[in-house]
């Protein structure tokens, strides 16, 4: 009490001069962070190297579920891919994603732009760190590979700002915060980004030895997307050629496909020779912030894998897709048609009698869609209704890639934390047919069909070996697969209409398809298309739902970017 005291008998004049000195100064508001490293620490050697790994640990979102690179609501639900899934009260905050009804103060544009610039702010300050340090532990070649680290990965940030939002501020290390804040927003940060993978494919490694850090390859391959984003297509054809031919994984593996297509995402096979660049996982490691908490929702609602929580359903439409006529899709759309498209269980109680589908698919839907009655990940057969949480909300499918195997439970997921979805699959951000189908893209851009033509049917034909089909515990095939290769293509728009189609096909779930949709311009005429063939079967989820264009080209600028920058220096986006 006595310093209480002491307060109070303070003489009057002596009070108003306090108050006199505090009106004019807020340099009591600026107070120094307790028990931070200063600058000079942390740009040794190990405090360099440590930043940069938790640049890296960026990647999977952290815990954030709309900015981790595998794009699962923002690329497939956003394009068609996918449904949300689960029920209608259930993270409400997706049903605006699947009705194309975002807002400037929707929780997902504000969380995937808070996500992205973490992970922007931790490449700089590696970048920072790594300009200032003395340590003469860092060679010249540490410093180059570092640096080439640190920008592939701010360029990735980027990239994915830049396909959300179109307009960002390209924040650069050295400016006060106060500079930062006057940084203008810009569409054309192309340059920037290609900049800072041009440096990494120019300047990395070819091999670190190391799973999980950026090569020269991966570097390339991001270029060549970047550039062919751009439609700069003899210069991404060049870059991505040069990583097909000469690229090797970090362990100096050449790169190709696995021979069973379910491979890719079995954490068995994580960083495989078709492993280019991948968000890094672990299971039982003392800690599930290391797994993939990216995926935690997307399991089979109860009973099966994950016991939660039903989210990303597979559509109608994508399970439509993979009907094949002579081996070969129908590219005309008319694969929703009552004739063709798959018969499901929708409606139908798991011990309700059904009979499955008996026409030609191609064998990659049973490594994509769970559905009833096909052998699914070693649980046994998918036994419909009592793996989905809604079927009249959420469809009759379940998410297949990216859930673990019945004997990999206990030991590559994670059963100590409220789901055993925490699970050790990494995500590929970049996956070697993913790089084949953006080669045949620019050879057909480029007016070599017979290149593209060639690139398509190599990813094919891994999936017409019975190596990737899915067989019954008597060895016999669980479904009719039917498919073959392209024998020609007539004109430069077949062979484009085949590859578009041929990339939805390979990388369904993967997060790429709305992307894919709007730089090739058909994303209105797809999503309309899509939107009325799921109304018909889900009429609650996609309530309402329109896609407006331009205005859902992008995602809104979250409302409170703007009100911290000002709308002169961060404008909103069209629509909104």
């Amino acid at each position: 009490m006595k310093a209480l005291t002491r307060f109070f008998l303070l003489p009057l004049a002596s009070l108003l001069m306090a108050s006199l000195l505090w009106t004019c100064s807020e340099d009591f508001l600026e107070v120094a962070p307790r028990g931070a490293l200063d600058e000079t620490v942390l740009s040794s050697e190990a405090g360099v190297e440590g930043a940069l790994l938790g640049a890296y640990a960026s990647l999977g979102g952290r815990g954030n579920y709309f900015s981790g690179a595998s794009n699962w609501a923002n690329g497939s639900i956003q394009g068609g891919e996918a449904n949300k899934g689960t029920n209608d009260g259930d993270f409400t905050d997706i049903n605006e994603l699947v009705q194309y009804k975002l807002e400037a103060t929707s929780r997902i544009p504000n969380d995937r732009w808070v996500g992205i610039y973490d992970g922007i702010t931790r490449a700089n300050s590696v970048l920072k760190l790594l300009s200032i340090s003395t340590d003469v532990q860092l060679t010249a070649a540490d410093r180059v590979r570092i640096e080439g680290e640190a920008r592939f990965l701010r360029g990735h940030y980027y990239f994915q700002l830049k396909i959300s939002y179109n307009q960002a501020p390209f924040l650069v290390e050295g400016l006060s915060l106060e500079e930062q804040q006057m940084v203008a927003s810009s569409v054309e940060i192309w340059d920037e980004i290609e900049a800072d993978f041009r440096f990494g494919y120019d300047n990395l490694p070819e091999t670190l030895g190391q799973a999980g850090r950026a090569n020269k390859w991966a570097a390339g391959a991001y270029l060549g997307k970047t550039l062919l984003y751009q439609e700069k297509w003899g210069d991404a054809r060049t870059v991505i050629r040069n990583v097909v031919t000469n690229g090797q994984t970090t362990n100096g593996q050449p790169y190709g496909l696995l021979n069973n297509y379910a491979d890719a995402f079995n954490a068995e096979f994580d960083n495989s020779k078709e492993s280019v660049f991948a968000v890094q996982a672990a299971a039982n490691s003392g800690t599930t912030n290391v797994a993939n908490p990216d995926f935690v929702l997307n399991f089979p609602h109860n009973n099966g894998p994950g016991n939660c929580c039903g989210f990303f359903q597979p559509s109608f439409d994508l399970a439509n897709s993979y009907r094949t006529s002579g081996g070969l899709p129908l590219l005309d759309n008319s694969y929703n048609s009552t004739a063709n498209r798959l018969v499901n269980d929708q409606g139908l109680g798991g011990n309700d009698p059904f009979t499955a589908d008996v026409g030609p698919v191609d064998p990659r839907l049973d490594h994509s869609v769970g559905r009833r009655s096909i052998p699914y990940l070693g649980f046994g057969p998918h036994p419909g209704a009592p793996y989905v949480r809604d079927q009249p909300y959420g469809g009759p499918y379940s998410p297949k890639k990216f859930v673990y195997y019945a004997s990999q439970e206990g030991s590559l997921s994670d059963g100590t934390s409220w789901t055993k979805g925490y699970a050790s699959m990494n995500y590929n951000v970049l996956r070697f047919s993913d790089v084949l189908l953006m080669l045949a893209e620019a050879e057909i851009e480029s007016d070599n069909l017979d290149a593209g033509l060639a690139l398509i049917n190599e990813v094919r034909e891994r999936a017409i070996g019975t190596s990737s089909w899915i067989m019954n515990d008597d060895g016999t095939p669980a479904a009719n697969y039917e498919i073959s290769t392209y024998t020609s293509f007539a004109s430069k728009g077949a062979a484009l209409q085949a590859l578009y189609f041929e990339r939805k096909l390979e990388l369904s779930g993967e997060g790429h398809r709305f992307f894919d949709l709007r730089r090739w311009g058909i994303a209105k005429a797809e999503l309309d298309r899509i939107i009325a063939n799921e109304q018909q079967f889900l009429p609650i989820a996609y309530t309402g739902a329109t896609f407006t264009s331009p205005q859902d080209l992008f995602y809104p600028i979250p409302q409170g970017q703007i009100d911290l920058q000002g709308p002169e220096i961060l404008p909103q986006n069209p629509g909104y």
